[in-house]
């Protein structure tokens, strides 16, 4: 389907968003190739997102991005106001002792946005960092995501009623993670806060622990937002009574 936008803005964004997942600079021929444009298109666009500094060329005539999208990048942190709220709840839960914790934002139809990250203290870790775009249909936060955007499906129905997604090797097959959403005012799902790692760590007793972390982080991130707390509420008491199965039992 065409873009209902302006073709050489489409074109001129295509070209740095090939630089997403690319680890070094590029070419102007592994350009053309990821962008499926002509070298002469190429250059001409790429003229002007050098102008504004979206773009530069190195000594050895490769390109890379350049400093304004970090600057935006910046920009797009302060005006927010996630970063002051959502970094100090990550690093609280590395100090807890969880695995890597992270914050996830839809990017598109078909991906997420992973905003926030923080290593683990452990010293093997899954393959995530800050900026990277991840698949909305695999992995938890990007079921997550889904569910409270209304996918419909057995699977975020449950997502939904419990508020925790669990995924094992969806996205990477060593790796799993723990999802929680996160709500704005009016009740709406802002993201996703996640948790990641290896997967043999993701053991029963450790997903029952960190669950529980995880629906704490995300009432308090909720809380500063101004968002309903009456799910995650909910969520964290259904933890608290799956850590006491003797008695569960009995009733």
């Amino acid at each position: 389907m065409p873009s209902p936008g302006v073709a050489a803005v489409d074109r001129a964004l295509s070209i740095l968003a090939a630089f997403e997942d690319a680890p070094e600079p590029m070419t102007l021929a592994e350009l053309a190739r990821r962008t499926k444009m002509y070298k002469s298109t190429l250059l001409r666009l790429m003229a002007s997102l050098q102008e504004f500094g979206y773009l530069i060329q190195l000594a050895d005539g490769r390109y890379h991005l350049g400093p304004t999208p970090f600057r935006l990048g910046a920009v797009y942190q302060r005006s927010n106001n996630l970063h002051d709220r959502v970094m100090p709840l990550l690093r609280q839960l590395v100090a807890d002792g969880t695995e890597s914790p992270s914050f996830h934002v839809r990017h598109d139809a078909r991906r997420r946005l992973c905003v926030f990250r923080v290593d683990s203290q452990h010293s093997t870790l899954d393959r995530v960092e800050a900026g990277m775009l991840l698949p909305l249909d695999r992995g938890a936060a990007g079921r997550v995501i889904l569910a409270f955007d209304g996918e419909r499906g057995d699977s975020y129905d449950e997502i939904r009623e419990d508020c925790i997604a669990v995924s094992f090797g969806e996205r990477d097959p060593d790796c799993a993670g723990l999802a929680c959403p996160v709500f704005g005012p009016g009740g709406k799902c802002v993201g996703a806060l996640s948790l990641s790692g290896p997967k043999p760590r993701f053991t029963r007793d450790n997903i029952k622990t960190m669950t529980s972390q995880l629906v704490k982080a995300a009432l308090r991130l909720t809380r500063a937002l101004g968002g309903p707390t009456d799910r995650l509420d909910a969520a964290l008491a259904d933890t608290a009574e799956d850590a006491r199965p003797a008695r569960r039992a009995r009733r």
